[in-house]
């Protein structure tokens, strides 16, 4: 059984537990760990053709 308020009250001040799904905020910009990837994988994709000439 679920109480039918529950989702109508806010999270008391003065919770014991930390909440496990933070509301609201977030990084400000999701998208830079995409960047890092991707950089990261030009620069191993160039070493190993760099690395490819130089063994031929």
């Amino acid at each position: 059984m679920t109480d039918p308020d529950f989702y109508s009250r806010d999270r008391p001040d003065d919770a014991d537990l930390p909440e496990d799904r933070p509301r609201g905020g977030g990084p400000e910009n999701p998208r830079r760990g995409h960047r890092t990837i991707l950089i990261l994988t030009l620069v191993l994709i160039v070493l190993i053709i760099i690395g490819t000439i130089l063994i031929f």
